[in-house]
């Protein structure tokens, strides 16, 4: 739920920019060998790297967007605008902050833990959409999963779908320790399509016996990316570049 301490974690959210295994991503998708990308992050850093949304599944949602509980969504840039106007003590904080440099740890959920203040005089908005209909909703939260949750039915659908379809299947990164995760290469492992696991340490799917590299993703993608990648326009010089940055 959208209160002080989610309005607290978002500008370090909006301020994180792509690394080298965002970069490299995209760039491997513009030369035609990534197709589809199916992310458990909720950054929305694979779209800022300039990853196409036609053809990325963010799984588990993303801190870029809120909804009520009817469902209306709501752009979290307006939405933080909107906080900061009807907060202005808040809002004071977090500038305070900013030109000291000093930051809070945000978590996986954008929230952060700030002990030492109380949240009583934190005013959220109704949603804009519904007092128009006449009503008033104050619950509004991103749209994530969050943990305990369930992916919704729409995206648990094209999630498999896309791995049925694939022809082969790498999994970057994780240890799929969700079950939203995992069910996606077992699927793949089920249907023998070709996989493999980059990964630092154990996953939940070691037990399939899948081919896994243990190494860096940034540095491994990064290698691939320069040998396999040629750029014949612009954005793909452009990408390439961002890669040695």
């Amino acid at each position: 739920m959208i209160r002080a301490r989610s309005y607290l974690g978002y500008p370090p959210v909006r301020a994180a920019r792509p690394n080298v295994s965002h970069y490299s991503l995209t760039a491997l998708h513009h030369h035609g060998f990534v197709h589809k990308l199916i992310t458990q992050n909720v950054d929305g850093l694979h779209s800022r790297s300039g990853f196409p949304m036609e053809d990325l599944l963010e799984l588990h949602g993303t801190l870029f967007v809120v909804r009520c509980r009817h469902g209306h969504e709501i752009d979290r840039d307006e939405f933080q605008n909107i906080l900061s106007t009807m907060n202005p003590s808040w809002k004071a904080f977090v500038d305070e902050m900013a030109a000291k440099g000093e930051s809070l740890r945000t978590n996986p959920d954008g929230d952060v833990e700030l002990e030492g203040r109380s949240y009583h005089d934190f005013v959220v908005p109704p949603c804009p959409t519904c007092q128009n209909e006449g009503r008033i909703e104050t619950i509004i939260k991103p749209d994530i999963v969050f943990f305990g949750g369930s992916v919704p039915e729409h995206k648990k659908e094209r999630s498999l779908y896309e791995v049925e379809t694939a022809n082969r299947f790498l999994v970057i990164a994780t240890t799929m320790a969700t079950y939203s995760a995992y069910r996606l290469i077992q699927l793949a492992h089920e249907q023998k399509k070709p996989t493999l696991i980059l990964n630092l340490g154990p996953t939940r799917a070691d037990n399939l016996e899948i081919t896994k590299i243990e190494l860096s993703c940034g540095e491994a993608l990064k290698a691939v990316t320069k040998t396999l990648c040629l750029p014949q326009d612009t954005w793909g010089k452009e990408l390439l570049e961002k890669l040695d940055e």
